[in-house]
């Protein structure tokens, strides 16, 4: 009964790590960062707490075109300028002449982090 359990323990792990695992064959597009910069923004809330988080600012190419990403820093940790391979995770467009996008990046130790679209330029 207990190798029964400990098998069991084992499979549900692993296949618990494989649905996460992100399949580097998804992140098809081609990002080129040119600056990241830590931003720090800070809020007041309710009975006047004051609740501060990092925003990681970078400016980056996608084909040719200019944006400013916008996603949760850990601290004072800047992404390194260079390149990168992302997807689109989440893509709205409500009306013609607006959208919201997502970008997920893929590093090289096979984590992913987010990062919004807050500025588009020509």
């Amino acid at each position: 009964m207990k190798k029964i359990l400990v098998a069991l323990v084992f499979l549900a792990s692993t296949w618990a790590w494989a649905e996460k695992a992100p399949n580097p064959a998804d992140y098809t597009i081609a990002i080129h960062v040119q600056t990241s910069r830590v931003v720090q923004i800070c809020g007041d809330v309710t009975l006047g707490s004051n609740v501060c988080s990092w925003d990681q600012h970078l400016s980056v190419l996608i084909n040719g075109k200019k944006f400013e990403l916008v996603g949760n820093s850990r601290g004072l940790v800047l992404l390194r300028a260079g390149d990168y391979k992302a997807k689109i995770l989440k893509d709205e467009t409500k009306k013609p002449y607006e959208y919201m996008r997502i970008y997920q990046f893929l590093f090289s130790d096979g984590t992913t982090r987010d990062y919004h679209v807050a500025e588009e330029s020509d």
